[in-house]
């Protein structure tokens, strides 16, 4: 006599022999089975993450430099705000570190406050663009249709939109204020990301473990927050860090501009606008070669440990 094979038990011993899982509802395995499986894993991101020698580097750089963000109220010399108009554009040296600029501020101290202030922008504006461009991309890959195309054109427009014009226009709009740059970088800053969610959503929607979670009756919230997306988010996570130091170097370039943070506030694009008036006179370069070392290598440092964090969640690129 021929048995007639039961198609939700194959669903369910194909979800079982993909996720490992035998109830669809539970929220996780035990914490006990999960540790060492979890703890393996880390240690060999860890392992592939120092392998690269720059990424290390970059690393040991970022931790520096929120540290010294950190502390900036209480190891700057001076306050970032003081003017001494009996002392400008002294020489680098005695009692300032790294001079003073053209109205008698403290290089030193206003470049410490210009660290605060560039990491704060930048880990905001990526958390931002990250959880809007996350959801908005989630959204356009797992359902399609309308929503698909309605976000995909949505970031069509926003990235034939000039940048650095767009920002502009925002923080005219809203006012000079660093939370004004926050959210011009953002509403200019996930498209990215959702374009690359959206990507590896088609990918991972119709990949052999969704279905079979479907088939047995996982709710579609289910299956993308406990299937895919855990295993698409991570071109996102990587491009974030890059994202980071694009943050720095347009919050520099607004203020460079004049536009941005307010006009006394002590950020590197200001000063490096205020140094390049002084370029002709002779022994003042350090006034803006000083804010401009600064933001090269606070980007390169989110650089490189993107690059070192691409290598180590992805073990084939090696």
């Amino acid at each position: 006599m021929t048995t007639t094979p039961d198609p939700a038990a194959a669903a369910q011993t194909l979800y079982v022999e993909s996720t490992g899982n035998e109830d669809p509802d539970e929220s996780a395995a035990p914490q006990e089975q999960g540790k060492p499986k979890s703890h393996g894993q880390l240690a060999d991101m860890w392992r592939r993450f120092r392998r690269n020698k720059l990424a290390l580097g970059g690393l040991v750089v970022v931790g520096i430099l929120i540290i010294l963000a950190l502390l900036q109220p209480f190891i700057s010399p001076y306050d970032p705000y003081d003017q001494n108009l009996m002392n400008t554009l002294a020489a680098p040296g005695g009692n300032h570190l790294m001079g003073t600029d053209a109205l008698g501020r403290d290089l030193f101290s206003g470049l410490l406050y210009g660290l605060r202030l560039a990491l704060k922008v930048g880990l905001l504006t990526m958390l931002g663009a990250m959880i809007v461009g996350t959801g908005l991309g989630a959204l356009a890959g797992f359902r399609g249709g309308i929503a698909d195309a309605l976000v995909m054109r949505t970031t069509d427009i926003f990235l034939a939109f000039p940048f650095l014009i767009g920002a502009i226009l925002v923080v005219r709009t809203f006012g000079s204020s660093e939370w004004t740059v926050i959210l011009a970088l953002v509403i200019l800053g996930w498209p990215t990301a959702a374009r690359l969610m959206r990507g590896q959503m088609l990918a991972l929607r119709e990949a052999e473990y969704v279905e079979a979670a479907r088939s047995i009756g996982a709710s579609d919230w289910r299956i993308v927050t406990r299937h895919i997306l855990p295993n698409a988010i991570q071109p996102v996570f990587i491009y974030s860090f890059t994202s980071i130091g694009i943050a720095v170097v347009a919050m520099a370039s607004l203020a460079y501009l004049g536009v941005g943070v307010p006009p006394d506030t002590p950020e590197w694009g200001r000063m490096i606008n205020m140094g390049i008036e002084q370029v002709q006179v002779e022994g003042k370069d350090y006034l803006w070669m000083f804010p401009s070392a600064a933001i090269c290598v606070t980007t390169l440092a989110f650089a490189f440990v993107s690059d070192g964090l691409r290598d180590a969640l992805d073990p084939k690129l090696r």
